[in-house]
């Protein structure tokens, strides 16, 4: 059991919402612009969640690590940008018990906010497209500050935000960058069994409680 926090700041993609085949669908179509062969939606799921220029990076050079010219990441980024504006939230769904577990957090009196590496045009959408926007406070985007997770810094934007202490704070992820920004940051972390961590099970990363659904929260925070 975890003691109760004051504040909780929640990741977007692979916790509240699958937005792979969303993303998948932008990266084979910019592909096909390119007349560069599909990546398909497998490949794509252990890619994101780095932000979506570093996807754009992965896609180009079909693997995690590396990276494109400048000027083939310059042709791709644009007709990326452009297809995903109009496809954040077409094929995104919300895992089970999101909602559930977001309107238990908010009657324990637990204050929320969403914190991710995606930009802010393309979060709001699909925050507000999936019904999930007003449960926040505040949404700390990837390009909010001028540092994004891994870095501790959104997270203790968003303690700041709330006048919250680090020790009374929690965040809610599903990847080794979650649990790395946590802990620079003071945050106890909980992490989801599913997910994006590139492939690798999330239980390595050494986080407080890992948890399958939303629904499991109330039997892990102590106190509510």
């Amino acid at each position: 059991m975890l003691k109760k926090p004051e504040m909780v700041l929640i990741d977007l993609d692979g916790t509240l919402v699958d937005s792979v085949p969303d993303l998948a669908w932008c990266v084979d179509e910019t592909l096909k612009a390119l007349d560069m062969p599909v990546r398909g939606e497998e490949k794509v799921r252990n890619w994101v969640g780095n932000g979506v220029p570093r996807l754009i990076e992965r896609a180009l050079v079909d693997q995690l690590d590396g990276a494109p010219s400048d000027a083939l990441y310059a042709q791709a980024a644009p007709i990326f940008m452009a297809l995903y504006a109009d496809n954040a939230s077409k094929r995104s769904q919300l895992y089970p018990s999101v909602v559930e577990g977001l309107q238990w957090l908010k009657d324990q009196g637990i204050r929320i906010g969403c914190v991710t590496n995606k930009d802010e045009q393309f979060t709001l959408k699909i925050l507000k497209d999936l019904g999930l926007f007003d449960f926040f406070e505040i949404v700390i985007s990837g390009d909010t500050l001028p540092l994004k997770k891994p870095d501790p810094a959104p997270l203790l934007h968003g303690a700041k935000f709330f006048g919250v202490k680090p020790d009374n704070a929690m965040m809610i992820g599903d990847s080794i960058s979650d649990v790395k920004a946590s802990r620079a940051a003071g945050f106890s972390i909980v992490c989801m069994s599913y997910g994006y961590n590139h492939g690798v099970d999330i239980a390595t990363a050494n986080p407080d409680i890992i948890i399958d659904t939303f629904a499991e929260l109330k039997d892990v925070i102590a106190g509510t």
